[in-house]
């Protein structure tokens, strides 16, 4: 038995609601969202974990109706920044104005909160802004408050940013840094869909005015979930794959494989192996399971490597993705016993 109450009859407890509460999410998300199961359970287990998550994706993909449909079926109170190239770091954190009591004369200093204050921000297309307008979002993710002026303003709890980016290929954009990427727990791809699903997407987003999403679980469910998921047990044998696997992306590892040393030009850094551990724990719990196994590892891996992976210039050259090396490693690094 691990040292935590892993087993304890609240904790199953709690990993059973997590179980409905994920089944009970997707069918409200199928009325208006079809195909796309991995993204969604992604995000759903990138959510109970607690963590930040980027969604990319070729436009028309749906991304927005899946974060907006996520935001209502849990409750969360929903701002949305649309990242553009004149926006301020004021314009996503808040100022502070200077006011007059009109009885006294005196002067005050007021705040006016920015947009980062809500429960769920969607940062739509976060690389068309420079880095200091991103930097001030990525500040408050890490340290979920703002400070100015000397004073602190915590930002509500549970706080969620989702995160858009729109193809590198278009002019004007500014690609996040490393280690801000680094914030955001996973990095989700939502695919084009095949047509006949894209014919009911297309039918039902028509009709859709008829259609109510019902709220499932809210803001209180949620930071509950989070320690629930914390207190997955993950087995020490899997621990040691993790930290493994994370280690075999590195190029400059004397023992990494050829392909690394040929493909990757950086690999992925220490959060990477604690955000495979939390997600692959949140992938348990969302199974009502209170150990981690490895089939839940695996399912985690690429969701949190895919942006903590920088690719060579001989990778774009072979046309070979992110997904592609990770896919690889995944069949090459030895597995635990």
């Amino acid at each position: 038995m691990s040292h935590h109450h892993g087993g304890s009859e609240a904790h199953k407890a709690v990993l059973e609601r997590i179980k409905s509460a994920r089944k009970d999410i997707i069918r409200e998300l199928r009325k208006f969202i079809v195909g796309q199961p991995e993204p969604i359970d992604q995000l759903l287990a990138g959510m109970f974990a607690g963590g930040h998550s980027m969604i990319q994706g070729p436009p028309g993909t749906a991304k927005t109706v899946l974060i907006s449909s996520i935001a209502k079926v849990m409750d969360l109170e929903c701002k949305r920044i649309q990242f553009t190239p004149d926006l301020m770091p004021s314009d996503i954190s808040g100022t502070e104005i200077l006011e007059e009591d009109k009885t006294t004369g005196h002067r005050f200093v007021k705040f006016v909160q920015g947009p980062v204050f809500a429960n769920m921000v969607i940062a739509d297309e976060i690389n068309r802004t420079p880095p200091k307008t991103q930097a001030a979002l990525l500040e408050v993710m890490q340290e979920k408050q703002v400070t100015l002026g000397g004073k602190t303003y915590p930002l509500p709890k549970p706080f969620y940013v989702l995160a858009t980016q729109i193809s590198m290929e278009q002019e004007g954009t500014y690609p996040l840094p490393e280690a801000q990427q680094d914030r955001f727990m996973i990095s989700i791809m939502m695919k084009y869909l095949p047509e006949e699903e894209e014919v009911t997407v297309v039918r039902s987003s028509t009709s859709a005015a008829k259609i109510k999403i019902d709220k499932v679980i809210g803001g209180k469910d949620l930071i509950e979930f989070n320690k629930a998921v914390r207190d997955v047990t993950l087995p020490e044998n899997l621990g040691g794959y993790i930290v493994d696997f994370v280690a075999a992306s590195r190029p400059n590892k004397k023992d990494c494989p050829d392909f690394v040393k040929e493909y990757i030009s950086w690999g992925a850094g220490l959060r990477a192996s604690q955000n495979v551990s939390l997600m692959s724990k949140s992938v348990a719990a969302m199974d009502g399971r209170a150990t981690v196994e490895l089939p839940d590892v695996q399912s985690a891996i690429i969701p949190v490597l895919r942006h903590r992976i920088g690719l060579s210039f001989r990778a774009e050259v072979d046309k070979v993705t992110v997904e592609d090396v990770v896919q690889k490693l995944i069949q090459t690094v030895p597995k635990p016993k």
